[in-house]
């Protein structure tokens, strides 16, 4: 009876395994999986994100969405050989990397209108690269 247990615990415990490591594979869940689509709405929320007057409540949720929409972003097309070597990719590569950094160092502080004005430009270069596409 003892060994008939833990044969049923083992094959439980792989059965987890394999079930949670299957869920752990699907797809992000705010990317389609079309780089030039993805990369728009990617710009499009982050101008929100930046644009949200600091007072309100939402910015924080804004700002944790907009961590996690770079993560995903990065973390699906960088690896891509037919998109890492675009420019509108090493573009947006720049933009996202300072903002992280931004939110990673200062998240408490609001974005300078330094920063502001260089991810403004970056993203419109990222949207004529994308138009022209590259």
């Amino acid at each position: 009876m003892k060994q008939f247990f833990s044969r049923v615990m083992a094959f439980v415990l792989v059965a987890v395994i394999a079930v949670s490591g299957l869920t752990a594979c699907s797809p992000a869940g705010n990317l389609t999986g079309n780089y030039r689509d993805d990369a728009l709405t990617l710009v499009t929320s982050l101008r929100e994100a930046i644009e949200l007057p600091e007072s309100t409540p939402e910015k924080a949720a804004a700002q944790a969405a907009a961590r996690e929409n770079i993560n995903e972003f990065i973390a699906r097309y960088r690896r891509d050989a037919a998109t890492s070597g675009l420019p509108s990719f090493t573009t947006m590569s720049t933009a996202l990397n300072s903002l992280a950094g931004h939110y990673s160092n200062y998240g408490n502080r609001p974005l300078s209108p330094k920063l502001k004005k260089r991810l403004e430009q970056e993203f419109n270069q990222v949207e004529m690269a994308l138009k022209r596409g590259s």
